[in-house]
């Protein structure tokens, strides 16, 4: 890897485009690596996640409704999308898809600087390579550099610290993306990032206060701006330069400002593209920075069935700065501890998460939103004693950049009636590489199982995971079966709107 120096530059200092961060992300984009062995089990591996979480969520409202919305915009030979026969265009194709993803908050993650869900690129590459007929193969390819761009900005620029949310390094990570699948020019891709930068910074608010159905639609907006922009750079057209670096660009006025530096990763010229193996997948559906809390909380049910609002008097989490103010009782969002709050505002509630699983000693996709579940008495009771604090020594190894170091977890003080205190830490989710129990094919093809056992027919289900587990071998025909055909019945009209 190679560290490239990125600041402001006035506009009389005539930056050249070569020493410009698009371009350089473009060149990495443009140069025509192997993928391994290796990363092309990962790249399957990715799919089959996306395709779980996606058909669990097929009859969601949000994801209704931009499926809807997709289906007014049939198109030849385009591209599929979940739960539908058919093809439509593939930058609405991407939008449902990447709906349906990134609904249940369940998919892939990677933590750093920044926050981010690579998994998200995969809609708007899939729906290209769907569109112009390309191979499996060129998928492989496609999605390896679309995951390694959002990853290496992750790494070496925060969004979040000037509340900018984190999807703005997800449009040119899918640009870039976009344009190793098709083997497109520096200068287009270059043309391409900046374009699908300019349209998806966007405020944080979505992931504040009252959390809305838009948090399932964030990606996928990036990921559909990331294909039109890829469409325009394509017909010639430019974006604005320098996107990053210029005196009114994106560093200077929405993150550290004029006097800013940054050094960002990138592979250098015939460097393979890693960085998806990097990521962590859920086992759980939550925010990330709940994985490995839900773990401990089931631990601690297994180990003390006794507890419970009759014998816990508080329970403090010391945890990351992250997960205390973004995720805890630090935000100060009266929110996190509403019993009618929405599923996207509980799944943000580390309080309530803690509970229920310290409770049932499990974590449902659905159970454990339920609006009676977030109701029940001594949930309520139980649920207004936890709160998160801040421990400086979790919040450097949450920023550790050594794997074996960083930890996305906390320790629990349980103070219990009786005075005495129960005290128990875990580091990482189990799930997680350095886990208790990681994920390999099969963990992805259970989660798969699993999720779709309500909505796919089992001939679909093993349809799906036989054509997905050979895919560097799927010509362009092929890869219009890396979707699902729902039940009968399950899929019902959307609502109305301008289509």
């Amino acid at each position: 890897m190679k560290l490239h120096s990125v600041r402001v530059h006035r506009s009389d200092e005539n930056l050249p485009r070569e020493r410009q961060l698009a371009w350089r992300i473009a060149e990495v984009a443009a140069d025509p690596v192997a993928v391994s062995d290796e990363l092309t089990e990962m790249v399957i591996n990715r799919l089959i996640d996306n395709a779980a979480v996606a058909t669990a969520s097929l009859s969601r409202r949000p994801v209704v409704a931009a499926r809807a919305q997709a289906e007014r915009h049939p198109y030849e030979p385009g591209s599929t999308v979940f739960g539908v026969d058919g093809r439509f265009s593939p930058e609405w194709a991407a939008w449902a898809n990447g709906v349906a993803v990134r609904e249940l908050d369940y998919h892939d993650t990677f933590l750093a600087a920044e926050y981010s869900h690579p998994g998200d690129n995969i809609p708007p590459i899939l729906a290209v390579a769907q569109h112009l007929g390309k191979s499996g193969a060129d998928l492989v390819r496609g999605i390896a550099t679309g995951y390694e761009i959002q990853v290496d900005l992750a790494k070496a620029i925060s969004l979040h610290a000037h509340k900018i949310d984190h999807v703005a390094h997800l449009g040119p990570s899918a640009a870039a993306g976009i344009g190793t699948l098709l083997g497109l020019p520096v200068e287009v891709i270059f043309q391409a990032i900046g374009q699908a930068l300019h349209t998806t910074t966007a405020t944080r608010q979505s992931r504040k206060g009252e959390i809305s159905s838009w948090k399932a639609y964030a990606p996928a907006f990036a990921g559909k701006m990331a294909v039109e922009a890829v469409d325009r750079a394509m017909r010639g057209q430019t974006s604005p330069t320098p996107i990053y670096e210029g005196e009114d660009g994106v560093i200077a006025w929405l993150l550290d400002g004029p006097d800013a530096s940054y050094e960002v990763p990138l592979p250098e010229a015939g460097e393979a593209k890693r960085a998806i193996l990097d990521s962590y997948i859920k086992e759980h559906s939550a925010e990330y920075q709940a994985q490995a809390l839900i773990d401990l909380a089931r631990r601690l049910h297994n180990a003390h069935p006794l507890l419970g609002v009759d014998t816990i008097e508080r329970v403090v989490i010391h945890t990351s700065h992250h997960t205390h103010f973004v995720i805890g009782s630090g935000a100060n969002d009266p929110q996190k501890y509403d019993p009618s709050a929405s599923r996207e505002t509980l799944d943000h509630s580390i309080p309530y998460i803690f509970t229920v699983a310290l409770q049932d000693g499990e974590w449902h996709h659905e159970r454990s939103y339920a609006p009676d579940r977030a109701n029940r008495p001594d949930t309520v009771a139980l649920w207004n004693r936890v709160v998160t604090t801040e421990d400086a020594e979790w919040t450097r190894r949450y920023h550790s950049i050594d794997p074996a170091e960083q930890a996305f977890g906390g320790r629990v003080e349980i103070v219990l009636t009786d005075g005495t205190t129960i005290v128990d830490e875990i580091a990482v989710a189990d799930a997680h590489p350095l886990g208790a129990r990681p994920f390999d094919r099969e963990n992805y093809i259970a989660k798969f199982r699993t999720l779709a056992s309500d909505a796919l027919e089992p001939i679909e289900a093993d349809r799906f995971l036989h054509v997905v587990q050979r895919l560097p071998q799927l010509t362009a025909e092929q890869l219009g079966g890396l979707t699902v055909t729902a039940k009968p019945g399950l899929i019902v009209p959307g609502p109305k709107g301008l289509f």
